[in-house]
């Protein structure tokens, strides 16, 4: 792929601090060069980042309305209230709703969990679940991971005598839902430090406080960080502050003694007996999850989540492995139908935005599509399909920096619904303002957008030789996971390299390079590989050199052994 890359060198004031950070922390001077440009300049912000502490986690009473989210649990806890667990049907949502009711139910029995049914009733709060609730008695609704725009739904529910207290992390509208508690840090009148938690980490600050209110000790909240682990790299939310303490927290949970669901899923996807990282729950744990969702119903995944048989979890986990692969079936087909429909668009290249509908679409692939159309043509996408209320329902999905969700609000007037964040958003309209949303949003993403976000750019922390890679290097550089948005993967780059003789091209349809490295500073023969690039092999064979930009990675399959993973390849002297 032709990216620009993008490489500033460091300032003589970063080099000198990044010095002193590497003399005093007794860390690598290129991982602590690294960190100084991601912010981290003092001794205790780098201890802070390298051993995130529970302790750090803020008082959860901070946040707006918790004070009153408790005592209203505590009231109907202590007078026998049916309390039901409401959330949304993709990751976030399910890890959600089974974090607080395993915890709940550690102490009060009269708890349910609630998943809508995608396809049934749509995103959100819906009428047929605040129904169910009453039908079933229920008085006290925690909703989480969605809520923050039922206005409707929770007056309808209020009619029916059901008090809700809402844990979402979405943009919320001016005017808010009638519940009994709100408790989203992006409320315009937020009292909390830190903005970024996903919806499964509000559901946590919620037990957390509850915890606290109660006299129960901390260490009980413990087990629950796997699920927060799992919604942050599924979520894609910031991986710093609050987030990172969870996700460092619940990623060795995850591996060294994971809830019993999640040990099943992982053993479903053939990682037992490794180190599990962040991608490992966005490439293999989340999309399982996610599956039951999109195919069936999220409740099949709280259900697995909340078990405590492993082999009754194993059967389920089982079938969820089941959905997924129907799921990618379902991925591979529309994307392909999808990419077929914007290669004949009129003027495509001058297009600054992807809107796409087919009314026969899997409603829930859409945003699977909507992601994969970014990948291949680098512009905000809109993936559109009808359901079946014969109402029109979308995914977005963002490039860049560039902020979707403002681009869909500014369509506002044209659809029934919509909500997200800077780089997803879903939405409903009616079919006949489908032609109408589309040339807003071409339009809006057109005045909007900056030229650079519309092409692929590589970000390089620093550039380095290969006698930099030594064991003390690597040391360091695993101590900065776990990686994400806001702390993302190290990429460096290395100039002038060549072949050491023994590169070839593999794979099934032999489109990737599995290349032998050396450069002009070392003797160090590092192994990498480079996938999609086998167009580059026969410049590679010729001796020349060339330039490369990677990330470090450690050999799966060669345990203790790294490989260059190589995004893209460049003549050197070449500049894109």
């Amino acid at each position: 792929m032709n990216y620009k890359w993008n490489y500033k060198s460091p300032s003589p004031d970063d080099v000198l601090v990044a010095e002193e950070l590497s003399k005093s922390m007794g860390v690598n001077r290129i991982v602590a060069l690294m960190l100084v440009e991601r912010g981290i300049k003092t001794e205790d912000e780098a201890k802070a980042y390298f051993r995130p502490q529970l302790h750090g986690l803020h008082d959860p009473f901070l946040m707006k309305d918790m004070d009153v989210a408790v005592d209203r649990l505590n009231s109907a806890m202590g007078m026998r209230e049916k309390i039901m667990i409401y959330g949304d049907y993709d990751v976030d949502g399910c890890t959600a709703v089974a974090l607080v009711y395993r915890f709940l139910t550690q102490y009060y029995s009269e708890v349910e969990c609630y998943i809508p049914d995608r396809y049934d009733e749509g995103y959100g709060v819906s009428r047929k679940g605040v129904d169910y609730a009453a039908e079933k008695g229920v008085s006290l609704i925690i909703v989480l991971d969605c809520g923050i725009k039922a206005v409707e739904e929770i007056e309808y529910a209020r009619e029916r005598g059901i008090d809700f207290i809402i844990c979402d992390h979405h943009v919320p509208d001016e005017v808010l839902p009638p519940a009994v508690a709100i408790l989203n840090a992006k409320r315009v009148d937020n009292t909390y430090p830190y903005l970024d938690l996903s919806g499964c980490g509000v559901g946590f600050k919620l037990m957390q406080a509850f915890a606290i209110s109660n006299g129960i000790p901390f260490n009980t909240l413990i087990p629950l960080l796997d699920l927060c682990a799992v919604s942050i790299a599924s979520d894609i939310v910031p991986i710093m502050g609050e987030n990172r303490i969870m996700a460092f927290h619940g990623l060795r949970q995850l591996n060294n003694n994971p809830s019993t669901g999640l040990k099943a899923v992982i053993e479903s996807c053939g990682l037992q007996g490794r180190d599990l990282n962040m991608n490992d729950i966005i490439f293999k744990i989340g999309p399982r999850i996610n599956a039951s969702g999109r195919i069936q119903n999220g409740k099949e995944s709280v259900d697995l989540l909340v078990e405590h048989d492993y082999n009754k979890a194993l059967t389920m986990a089982e079938r969820i492995d089941k959905y997924n692969e129907e799921r990618k079936e379902l991925d591979k087909k529309m994307t392909e139908e999808a990419c077929q429909y914007v290669e004949q668009m009129p003027d495509v290249e001058d297009k600054s935005a992807i809107v796409v509908y087919n009314a026969d679409w899997h409603k829930g692939v859409i945003g699977i599509v909507a992601s994969r159309l970014t990948e291949t043509f680098f512009r905000p996408a809109v993936v559109l399909t009808l359901d079946d209320d014969n109402m029109v329902t979308g995914s977005a999905r963002s490039v860049g920096t560039f902020d979707v969700y403002s681009a869909i609000q500014a369509c506002g007037d044209l659809l029934d619904n919509f909500g997200g964040h800077t780089y997803a958003a879903g939405l409903s309209l009616r079919v006949e303002n489908v032609k109408a949303f589309a040339e807003r949003f071409e339009q809006v993403v057109k005045d909007t957008i900056e030229p650079e976000m519309t092409r692929p750019n590589i970000d390089i922390d620093v550039q380095i030789s290969f006698k930099d890679i030594t064991p003390k290097f690597e040391s360091d550089l695993k101590r900065m996971r776990p990686f994400g948005p806001d702390n993302p993967k190290p990429m460096f780059m290395t100039e002038h390299v060549y072949d050491y003789g023994t590169s070839k091209v593999v794979g099934r349809d032999q489109e990737h390079i599995k290349l032998e490295l050396v450069d002009n500073k070392s003797s160090n023969v590092m192994n990498g590989i480079a996938f999609g690039q086998s167009s580059q092999a026969r410049y590679i064979k010729t001796k020349r050199a060339f330039d490369i930009v990677y990330s470090i990675e450690e050999n799966q399959r060669k345990k203790g052994e790294i490989q260059l993973l190589i995004a893209d390849i460049r003549t050197s002297g070449d500049v894109h």
